[in-house]
């Protein structure tokens, strides 16, 4: 039998948790309806998507800048790589300026996925990025600034009065929620990217469960979660780990520290998805880290796809001010015209998809 090696950190950190993590909250997937509805789903395999037009998610879903057309474009070739689900991010100033605008072009999003046989998971709040913004036109990326115009959801200055919060974001979240509850084009809803990112910490934590509470009381027929990403994050990790339906968690690493959060992530007996990984510089490249993901059935988010405005070709903490192309990719798998990065890159995806 191979030895596993597994860091003296991690298996104390998820020790605790494992022992800690009893609880079975209300509405909460079994592990059996959890591990029945990923048996049906076969291998998940996708990215993290924005269109190459976005800066931003509010960009992307604003009715002005709404690109069908680059959409459907960049989703046929994501079919041509046998990709089979999206990771894609709202935000909340939509739903606030543009309620019924914000669903249909859901709707539409969703037909055009669709009918190139791919599902997917929306996310709701998140932590990452610039922490204020504005409703209508964005600014435009700064050159060679990975992922200048992100924007956190909520905007900070709205957490200032919870109360006001809690009431505006209950509403949005159940909307969303009631509208799309039995949506079989769904796969899942992330209903919190990366609580506790920007400095937030624990204060992240009553809107991480006021979230899971509010979903819970519409109860959509497909799962719930949110992601471990920062294993010091003890409360946040607790709570997320408590009380998703299936466990999915962020990893950047390569291939062998990769494969101790896959070990830890198994302990919990449900169904495991990666929806963010794949940072070149880190080791973490689709040669190295995509057929062990597949081989252990775990579903593979890489982050980006077509290289666009939100210049994830640059890595998060290596500013190029001359907006020179670096000569490793830190995310994203194709340019603005279809062609691929690394053709090496296309065949080990397309090897492992069957495409």
């Amino acid at each position: 039998m191979k030895k596993v090696k597994i860091s003296i950190l991690l298996v104390s950190v998820f020790t605790l948790l494992i022992i800690s993590v009893n609880a079975q909250p209300k509405s909460k997937w079994t592990v059996e309806k959890a591990n029945s509805w990923y048996a049906k789903q076969g291998w998940i395999v996708g990215c993290n998507f924005t269109p190459s037009t976005a800066v931003n998610q509010i960009e992307m879903w604003h009715k002005d800048t709404y690109d069908a057309t680059t959409i459907d474009r960049e989703l046929v070739w994501a079919k041509e790589l046998g990709f089979n689900s999206m990771r894609v991010f709202l935000h909340s100033l939509v739903w606030e300026n543009d309620v019924e605008g914000l669903k249909n072009r859901m709707k539409n999003y969703l037909s055009i996925s669709t009918k190139y046989g791919i599902k997917t998971t929306f996310v709701f709040f998140d932590d990452c990025w610039n922490a204020e913004a504005q409703y209508g036109k964005q600014p435009e990326p700064k050159t060679g600034v990975h992922n200048s115009g992100w924007i956190q959801d909520p905007i900070v200055s709205k957490r200032a009065d919870s109360t006001v919060l809690y009431k505006k974001m209950e509403l949005y979240i159940k909307d969303i929620l009631q509208t799309f509850k039995n949506d079989d084009r769904i796969l899942m809803w992330d209903l919190y990217n990366e609580p506790g990112n920007s400095n937030h910490l624990t204060s992240s934590l009553p809107l991480l469960r006021k979230v899971f509470q509010w979903a819970r009381e519409v109860n959509p027929s497909q799962p719930l979660t949110s992601g471990i990403w920062q294993l010091n994050f003890y409360d946040l990790n607790k709570f997320q780990l408590e009380n998703s339906d299936v466990i999915t968690y962020h990893c950047y690493h390569p291939a062998e520290r990769h494969q101790d959060w896959i070990y830890m992530m198994n302990a919990y007996r449900r169904p495991v998805i990666c929806t963010e990984w794949m940072g070149r510089r880190f080791g973490s490249t689709f040669e190295k880290v995509l057929p062990m993901l597949k081989s252990q059935h775990i579903g593979a988010y890489s982050w980006g796809f077509v290289a666009g405005k939100t210049n994830t070709i640059f890595a998060w903490d290596d500013p190029r001010p001359d907006g020179k192309e670096p000569t490793i990719w830190f995310h994203d798998i194709l340019r603005v015209d279809g062609t691929p990065y690394s053709i090496n890159e296309i065949e080990t995806i397309k090897s492992l998809t069957n495409n």
